[in-house]
């Protein structure tokens, strides 16, 4: 099964390398929407836009599933998406029913993009499947661009954590027991938030969750002799290049470039 996967940069490579981990057997093809990220800090109208054209572009490659790799699209185009003729998943519901079996004190945090948090997506998700459950939901814009630029493991990393998630460091009297990563770059960040925050409290990794419930649609589909892999982006750099080096564990990557703007279009 050719799987297709976008998101708007680096962040749903986390995504990629979770399936590709999981289910080897299957080719990829991932498309980073390089030249117009970040979705987060984008309207409902524009980034509903934008994955119509990633989905279409993709369909237009032969995919037979599309995964939408970005929490922001999941939560604004992903119900549009669904009369597809080809199944969609997105992240928000994987890490949701994640959240749910992991939290012990039913006290459970989300960080995202600011359009994420303010869709509620991921409390509506988690409120049905753990009626009762407290949530604290909080924006954290700021990581994406520490993602993008691999600055994700540096003193300014820290330090913007510290200032986002001040009090639910350890030692604080209403700390959540677990934290639901709700973007796709976060995963980035992990080792930083982990030491942040403390082993007491579990990290929700979206991505890992998206691919086990990948599951049931690749499962009954055979393996390749020989999956194919590629990597597209909407704006050449040598950034994401080298990020999707190290993540996919390979010596370099090729990126392929393509302008999904349709004709007589500006944005």
């Amino acid at each position: 099964m050719l799987i297709g996967v976008f998101d708007s940069g680096i962040g749903g490579l986390t995504v990629l390398r979770a399936l590709r981990r999981a289910w080897p057997g299957h080719s990829t093809i991932y498309l980073g929407d390089t030249a117009r990220v970040p979705y987060g800090s984008k309207s409902r109208q524009t980034v509903v836009r934008y994955a119509r054209q990633n989905t279409h572009y993709l369909l237009s490659q032969g995919i037979e599933l599309l995964v939408l790799a970005c929490n922001t699209a999941s939560a604004y185009a992903l119900e549009e998406l669904q009369s597809l003729p080809v199944p969609v998943l997105g992240v928000i519901e994987p890490g949701a029913q994640a959240a749910a079996r992991a939290t012990r004190g039913r006290h459970i945090a989300v960080i995202g993009t600011a359009a994420t948090i303010a869709s509620r997506a991921y409390e509506r998700a988690i409120e049905r499947l753990a009626p009762g459950v407290r949530i604290s939901a909080r924006a954290c814009p700021l990581f994406v661009p520490l993602a993008e630029e691999g600055w994700e493991d540096t003193p300014i990393a820290r330090l913007t954590a510290e200032r986002y998630l001040a009090d639910w460091l350890p030692g604080q009297p209403d700390r959540p027991d677990t934290l639901v990563l709700g973007c796709t770059h976060y995963p980035l960040l992990r080792p930083t938030l982990a030491g942040l925050l403390g082993p007491e409290m579990t990290l929700i990794d979206s991505a890992e969750a998206t691919a086990q419930a990948a599951g049931p649609l690749l499962a009954a589909r055979p393996a390749e002799a020989r999956p194919t892999h590629r990597l597209i982006v909407t704006d050449g750099a040598e950034g994401f290049a080298r990020t999707a080096a190290r993540l996919l564990g390979e010596p370099e990557v090729h990126l392929e470039v393509v302008d999904l703007t349709p004709p007589g279009m500006m944005d």
